[in-house]
């Protein structure tokens, strides 16, 4: 890109953000903020609110209450055209009729900047997106990664001070994904602007992000970097969306928890209030020991296999509990795989400093991360 281009992107301020459509709250009071030149992610299922929250700092959605601002100035009343933002969308909204290089010229004419210098940003774009060979197609010649990086393109043309992304790689198969995902890091790391990005791919958020903020029912679950979400989750909710879980129920006695006829002790989270909790513990970190014999160990609960499926670099064993309960157990080809089928007996072992306790709020169903990329 040019060379006057900001080393740093805004910053983005949102203090009791609400959106109401009649009686229904789609976004309730958040308060969130986007630090200059950081990667944030709205992760959450379809129907949480980050979309809404997306398109509010857009300005595409009004605010009904609450302010918004970017970099210290209010935008709440402001026009999107006058916000200095840079969109892309999980279906391009490219012109069929232009050429690549003209798609990605558009925004610089509606800026009024000269031709000579149009060039050379639509030149200097297409070359970090890696198409100045395809300037002259047409996008209906294009792949629908291809038109997806043109799509990019034409937002960062005009060095915006905020770049928002909704769901840009959900139309993509998961190759293609994977490598956007590193492409789009990449473009983030050169430019330096600030990125708000809406996904509700959990494997992308941690694969993208400088921090995430999880939202459900219109709210804030937590916010925090990839590592602090998914070592240290604050709800069961986060826990079973950021990344597998597997949870061993049970009522908390003092700094113990009852489970399955077994004293289990955990290190991770303050203790809750509520009775019913469940030990959270992720499944690369439990081991498997087959046979009847208890094994030596802080943590031991006792089950049946109910499958393995074979990755080729891991295997995963699903174990059904003496509650009728299945967890996960998850374990890299590496390691020494004590062989199992189904109905074995087996003994489930994990290390407190690895376990969590939360509480279960036995009203809510445990969520599920959506396949649909709606909001």
């Amino acid at each position: 890109m040019s060379d006057d281009r900001a080393p740093h992107g805004a910053s983005i301020t949102m203090r009791g953000l609400v959106k109401r459509y009649g009686s229904v709250t789609a976004v309730d009071a958040i308060d969130l903020d986007a630090r200059p030149g950081e990667f944030l992610t709205l992760l959450g299922p379809s129907g949480s609110g980050k979309t809404t929250t997306l398109n509010m700092i857009a300005g595409f959605v009004d605010v009904t209450e609450g302010e918004l601002s970017i970099d210290g100035s209010p935008v709440t009343d402001l026009p999107p055209y006058k916000r200095d933002i840079g969109m892309v969308f999980q279906h391009y909204a490219l012109f069929p009729h232009m050429s690549v290089a003209d798609n990605v010229e558009y925004p610089l004419k509606q800026r009024s900047i000269g031709k000579s210098q149009r060039a050379k940003m639509v030149a200097d774009a297409l070359t970090m997106v890696g198409l100045e060979h395809l300037a002259r197609r047409k996008p209906k010649e294009l792949s629908g990664g291809q038109q997806q990086r043109v799509a990019l393109a034409r937002a960062v043309v005009y060095n915006p001070r905020v770049l928002l992304m909704d769901e840009p790689l959900g139309a993509l198969d998961k190759k293609l994904r994977d490598t956007l995902q590193l492409e789009i890091k990449r473009i983030h790391a050169d430019l330096g602007t600030t990125f708000v990005y809406v996904t509700h791919d959990q494997d992308e958020a941690l694969v993208l992000s400088d921090r995430v903020a999880v939202f459900n029912d219109g709210r804030i679950q937590q916010i925090g970097t990839p590592s602090d979400l998914y070592e240290h989750p604050n709800s069961l909710f986060v826990a079973q969306f950021v990344g597998e879980s597997s949870l061993f129920r049970g009522t908390l006695d003092g700094s113990r928890v009852q489970a399955h006829g077994r004293t289990l002790t955990a290190t991770r989270g303050a203790l809750p209030d509520s009775r019913t909790v469940a030990v959270v513990v992720r499944p690369e970190r439990i081991a498997i020991h087959a046979g009847d014999a208890e094994p030596q160990a802080d943590n031991a609960v006792p089950g049946h296999v109910i499958q393995q499926i074979y990755f080729g670099n891991a295997r995963k064993v699903e174990v059904r509990l003496d509650d009728g309960s299945t967890v996960l157990v998850r374990e890299s080809a590496g390691a020494a795989l004590a062989p199992v089928h189904a109905d074995d007996t087996v003994w489930l072992t994990f290390r407190r400093e690895d376990a969590s306790v939360l509480a279960v709020d036995e009203t809510q169903p445990a969520p599920r991360t959506p396949t649909t990329a709606t909001n």
